[in-house]
């Protein structure tokens, strides 16, 4: 297994830092590493909260679209890495702190949508791209993080917006600059790992259990849609057309 992060564990906090340049955007192999990677680390007893952080220019953008671009067969195992990773995070026993900056985008809201809780530095930006890229999925963690018509405008135009828009509507925590991000993120997981682990864990459970949306359920939902359009000319259009780094051409549907 070739985990696309470099983890450490110290004083309960484990820190996974995502770490595939150029830009964090992982291929399917990739995906389903890291689900396992997470799952591993929340059933290790010396762990009482995950901090979820990158190192380079930004978070994750996503999915590789050039592994797509070759084979867009490979989008069933990329459908599962995400889900699973997505879940796995959600899932995971013990609250899962994310470190945003720079860019998060597609499989990157994934992953900070279904955290506990969200830190981002001034210059993290976060939108799904999908529409572009011949794809859709992840506005059910979108969803988590933002209203419904914020999130239907950023998933039907592809628009990202800042970290002090994403604060403002309730989504992250705290935004920080880019220095003092993974010192304020680490501040707030040592904080919830020096309570009672039975007590966090059972409130994480807890919390999950009274929440209003079935994450897991949703977006598997989209991810059928996300089959679909990839069926499509378009689809291959768009990925063709991000690889060769030119502007997509459209057929009319009728």
């Amino acid at each position: 297994m070739a985990v696309p992060a470099d983890t450490r564990i110290e004083d309960g906090i484990a820190h996974v830092v995502l770490n595939h340049p150029p830009v964090n955007a992982f291929d399917s192999a990739g995906w389903n590493d890291l689900a396992a990677h997470i799952r591993a680390l929340g059933g290790d007893d010396r762990v009482r909260v995950i901090l979820l952080s990158a190192a380079g220019r930004g978070f994750c953008a996503g999915v590789d679209i050039k592994e797509l671009a070759r084979d867009g067969t490979l989008i069933t195992q990329v459908n599962k890495g995400c889900y699973d990773t997505f879940a796995a995070i959600y899932d995971c026993p013990v609250p899962v702190v994310a470190a945003a900056h720079g860019f998060v985008l597609g499989g990157g809201i994934g992953m900070v949508g279904a955290a506990d809780l969200i830190v981002a530095s001034e210059d993290a930006t976060f939108g799904l791209p999908e529409i572009d890229r011949g794809a859709l999925g992840a506005a059910t963690h979108l969803l988590r993080m933002f209203g419904m018509q914020k999130t239907r405008k950023m998933l039907l135009t592809g628009e990202p917006i800042t970290a002090a828009e994403a604060y403002r509507l309730g989504a992250v925590e705290e935004v920080t600059s880019r220095d003092q991000l993974l010192p304020v993120a680490t501040g707030l997981a040592a904080k919830i790992a020096s309570k009672s682990p039975k007590a966090v864990k059972l409130a994480k459970e807890s919390l999950n259990g009274i929440e209003l949306l079935d994450v897991k359920k949703s977006y598997r939902f989209e991810q059928g849609f996300t089959l679909e359009l990839y069926t499509s000319p378009d689809s291959q259009e768009a990925r063709d057309a991000f690889v060769e780094k030119r502007d997509a051409s459209f057929e009319d549907e009728n």
